[in-house]
């Protein structure tokens, strides 16, 4: 894939700079920028910025950065001027591109979603071009656009948490252009999906922690509207309840910390959920178990409950993907979504759309659940 993506980026480059939004002597991104923006190594980024310097689009100051060149006539002269100098480098063995869109990616999940995508683009001999958004939804837009200017042949989309769905993917799906949502769907929107079936995945949890002995258990989530998957693990926990006969106290679903999100990650609401859980956790004393939708939530809570004096051995925590600790054991019990398999099944279901076959609107992956001892 790294062979192929400085070219990309050369493109866009160039593209900024035919729109006018780089002008002479404005400073270019960095390669660690570049590199950040389209989730490509360091090596693709500089390579792009040598190209580009090579053919007198930028100049390159040690020190300082790259700067677009300065041209000698007007705006539109300079236009010309650019499109001049614009190298048209054939498609090397005749690969064609395809785009994965995603929030964020970490050890817990998505790592191991990425991986597994690459590898079968690669084996489908197609080449894989990611965007992260940051939980961004103008930015979600602006990653529509720009994989469809680099000429795309299909999508591969985690959509972004909110109360409304992305036009931009909309039109995608409305215009029959090839997407697969990977690790949740979009309800009523008919669109390929591979995901977990979380509502069992959460039943599953809830029903382990009432096996142990509770009957007061706790929710906790980042907002759950128009996020099918964490809609789904609610109902989840909820059913578990129903089918056990047992009361289901709304006080003790907190679903309004939004830290954890992409887009607040280094904000002040990570502040705010470690009170809110606080106040939970001295308000509902005899609470001592947690079904929580996020790995960082459930961290989140094991600090708060640390941080009160408490000991967490006298909680039970269960959440969706984990990390191990370092002796290789689960941090805490919870639900292993299959992170391989997902990548694997979403690149397969879009280059069959590419292909001209029809393809299932959903395509659920097996979890399994790890206890922890």
């Amino acid at each position: 894939m790294e062979v192929h993506l400085y070219e990309q980026l050369y493109r866009h480059i160039v593209q900024e700079i035919q729109i006018g939004k780089l002008k002479s002597g404005d400073r270019v991104s960095s390669e660690k920028e570049l590199a950040e923006q389209f989730g490509v190594s360091r090596i693709t980024s500089k390579k792009a910025l040598e190209k580009l310097a090579e053919a007198g689009v930028i100049k390159r100051i040690q020190g300082k950065g790259s700067f677009v060149a300065h041209g000698t006539a007007g705006e539109l002269e300079q236009k010309r001027h650019w499109e001049e100098r614009i190298i048209r480098m054939p498609e090397e063995n005749g690969r064609q591109l395809i785009g994965f869109i995603i929030s964020n990616f970490s050890d817990e999940f998505g790592l191991q979603l990425l991986r597994s995508m690459e590898k079968q683009s690669a084996e489908h001999k197609y080449d894989l071009i990611i965007k992260r958004t940051w939980g961004s939804r103008e930015e979600e837009e602006r990653a529509i656009q720009l994989l469809g200017s680099l000429g795309i042949k299909g999508l591969i989309v985690t959509p972004i948490h909110g109360e409304h769905y992305n036009e931009g993917l909309l039109r995608l799906v409305l215009d029959k252009f090839p997407v697969v949502l990977v690790d949740r769907y979009l309800k009523g929107i008919p669109v390929c999906s591979v995901y977990t079936d979380n509502k069992k995945a959460a039943k599953e949890l809830t029903l382990h922690l009432i096996e142990r002995g509770h009957e007061q258990i706790a929710f906790l989530s980042p907002p759950v509207e128009n996020t099918s998957t964490l809609e789904e693990r609610l109902l989840g926990y909820t059913l578990a309840f129903t089918q056990e006969g047992l009361k289901l106290n709304e006080d003790y679903c907190l679903t309004n910390l939004k830290g954890i999100l992409p887009i607040n990650m280094h904000g002040t609401a990570s502040e705010s959920d470690k009170n809110t859980v606080k106040h939970f956790l001295e308000q509902y004393s005899d609470v001592k178990a947690f079904v929580v939708s996020e790995y960082l939530v459930a961290t989140m809570l094991a600090q708060v409950i640390d941080a009160l004096g408490r000991s967490l051995d006298d909680y039970d925590i269960v959440c969706f993907d984990s990390l191990n600790d370092h002796f290789g054991k689960p941090i805490f019990t919870h639900i292993q979504q299959d992170e391989k398999r997902m990548g694997e099944e979403a690149v397969r279901l879009l280059v069959s759309q590419l292909s001209g076959e029809a393809v299932p609107e959903q395509r659920i992956i097996e979890h399994r659940m790890v206890v922890k001892k």
